[in-house]
C-alpha cells in the first residue's frame, strides 16, 4: 500500500506510546493492530507487519538495559530458545486468525494476570536475580506457551510473560522486563520468518511503526532502571485495567 506522510507520522507517534508500553508492561500491539486495520490493513497481514516494530523495539530495549548494567544474556538466551518452538506453531495458527471470543478470552487472561501479580506469593526479592533449578525448570517450561501465544498475535503478551519471570522465576520487576525485551526479540525473528512466508509484509508501515516503537522502547527501558519496581506496578496495574474494560464492554 501507499504510505502518506500523514499515515507515516501517526504510525510513529502511535509506535512511541505502543513500544513505551510493551517494554514498562504491555499492550502495546493493541493500539498499534487497530491503527494498521483502520487504514485498511487485513488483520493477519497488519498481524505480521506489527513483528517489524516489535523486533525493533526490543532490540532498542536490550541495549538500552545492557548500557544500564542490567544484562543476564546466558538466561535470557535459553528462555528464549523455549519459545521459539512455541513462537513458531503460534505463527502458523496466526496467518489464520480469527474468532469472536478472541477479545473475551484476552480479557479474562488480563484479569488473571493483574490478580497474580497483585495477591500471588511475592519471590521477587528472594533471589536476587538467581533462580532455583526448580524456579528454573517451572520457568523455561513455561516459556513454550508463552511463545505460542506471542507467535499467534502478540497482543498481550507482556501480561503473560511476566507472571512467568516475576512470581514463577521470582525475579524483581526491572530484570523481569530486562528478560522479557530479549526473549520477545528473539521469537520474534522466528514469527516474522513465518508470517513473511505466508502473509504480505508491508515493510513501509512496519518501517514507520518501527521507528517509534524503538522511540518508546528506549524510553520505557530508561524508566524501568530509573524508576524501578512502583512505576512498573502501577503502569502494569492501569493498562491491564484499561485493556480489560475496552475488550469487554467496548469491542
Amino acid at each position: 500500500m501507499d504510505l502518506s506522510l500523514w499515515q507515516a507520522a501517526l504510525l510513529t507517534a502511535v509506535g512511541i506510546v505502543a513500544g513505551f508500553l510493551n517494554v514498562m508492561a504491555g499492550g502495546g500491539s493493541l493500539l498499534t493492530i487497530p491503527v494498521m486495520v483502520f487504514m485498511g490493513v487485513p488483520g493477519p497481514v497488519a498481524n505480521g507487519t506489527n513483528r517489524i516494530a516489535i523486533l525493533a523495539q526490543n532490540l532498542t530495549a536490550i541495549t538500552a538495559f545492557f548500557r544500564r548494567g542490567f544484562a543476564d544474556f546466558k538466561l535470557s538466551l535459553s528462555l528464549a530458545a523455549c519459545a521459539v518452538p512455541g513462537a513458531v506453531a503460534g505463527a502458523m495458527v496466526g496467518v489464520q486468525l480469527g474468532g469472536p471470543w478472541f477479545n473475551r478470552i484476552l480479557a479474562i487472561v488480563m484479569v488473571a494476570v493483574m490478580l497474580i501479580m497483585q495477591f500471588g506469593n511475592n519471590k521477587a526479592q528472594d533471589n536476587q536475580g538467581h533462580p532455583s533449578r526448580e524456579q528454573l525448570v517451572r520457568g523455561h517450561l513455561m516459556m513454550i506457551g508463552v511463545g505460542f501465544w506471542g507467535g499467534f498475535i502478540q497482543i498481550g503478551v507482556g501480561f503473560i510473560i511476566m507472571p512467568v519471570l516475576n512470581r514463577v522465576m521470582g525475579l524483581d520487576l526491572v530484570r523481569t522486563n530486562m528478560h522479557k525485551v530479549f526473549i520477545v526479540a528473539v521469537y520474534t525473528v522466528a514469527a516474522l520468518l513465518v508470517y513473511a512466508s505466508q502473509v504480505q509484509i508491508l515493510w513501509l508501515v512496519g518501517a514507520a511503526l518501527a521507528l517509534g516503537n524503538s522511540i518508546g522502547g528506549y524510553l520505557g527501558a530508561h524508566f524501568t532502571v530509573s524508576r524501578g519496581e512502583a512505576l512498573i506496578r502501577w503502569v502494569l496495574n492501569s493498562v491491564l485495567l484499561v485493556f480489560v474494560v475496552k475488550l469487554l464492554f467496548f469491542p
